[in-house]
């Protein structure tokens, strides 16, 4: 009898708050697509900052998911996007 691969907790289709849904759609996706989706979004309308690429100023989209933070860094990102999956 074959067992199921686990599917690791980053492949499993979340699905993004109504905020995050805007940017990435409505359907649930894994959080890596997430992340690729959220940096196309980022580079496609320049929100990286130009002196500190680490650094993000969200337009007001992404401000409404990062809680409306002026800017925010790489690694804060993942920490707040976490909060618009379930």
């Amino acid at each position: 009898m074959a067992t199921k691969p686990k599917t690791s907790k980053f492949m499993q289709p979340m699905k993004p708050s109504k905020e995050l849904a805007t940017v990435v759609g409505d359907i649930p996706i894994p959080r890596t697509e997430v992340t690729k989706k959220l940096w196309a979004y980022i580079k496609t309308n320049g929100l990286q900052d130009a002196k500190n690429k680490r650094n993000i100023n969200p337009d007001e989209n992404l401000q409404k998911v990062f809680g409306g933070k002026k800017a925010v860094n790489m690694f804060e990102m993942t920490k707040l996007v976490n909060k618009h999956l379930s």
